[in-house]
């Protein structure tokens, strides 16, 4: 049976340089991402069997604002941090059971690889966007892809 593997890129954040890198926190446009993107995932009706996030601040404050929309409480999957990738995905999902959804909070160039890895899709995975994948044995396909401002737009 098919599952579904969601993306969902931290908000934006603190310019480098601010603190060290794994503390660096989410702007008030972050958080205002972080929530919509949460709501506008409960808006399509999506339920997910687990929500892991990254461990690093801003992607873990971006899992717990997005999380309060989904009723979910967010796990700290340590691999998310950095060097998450399609095998990483595939256990994910491997735990969760057949037919399952699931969300991860984390950061970029990995989750636009990590897609393309799966789907061979060449995605920008915008800070606050939304990627979802289907996988159905060894196929997966890129089933959708929104910016912030379309995240917005299903909120609004």
């Amino acid at each position: 049976m098919a599952q579904q593997l969601w993306l969902l890129r931290h908000g934006d954040a603190e310019p480098h340089g601010a603190r060290h890198d794994a503390d660096r926190r989410l702007t008030a446009k972050g958080e205002k991402q972080a929530r919509m993107a949460g709501e506008a995932l409960a808006r399509l009706g999506l339920e997910f069997a687990a929500v892991y996030t990254s461990p690093r601040v801003r992607a873990r404050d971006t899992a717990h604002l997005a999380a309060a929309a989904l009723k979910a409480d967010p796990l700290i999957h340590q691999p998310l941090s950095a060097g998450f990738d399609a095998d990483e995905a595939r256990a994910l999902l491997a735990a969760a059971g057949d037919g399952a959804r699931v969300l991860v909070v984390g950061h970029d160039p990995d989750f636009s690889q990590t897609v393309h890895d799966l789907t061979g899709a060449r995605i920008d995975l915008k800070k606050g966007g939304i990627a979802g994948v289907r996988i159905d044995g060894s196929a997966a396909e890129l089933i959708d892809l929104l910016r912030p401002r379309e995240v917005e737009e299903i909120v609004a």
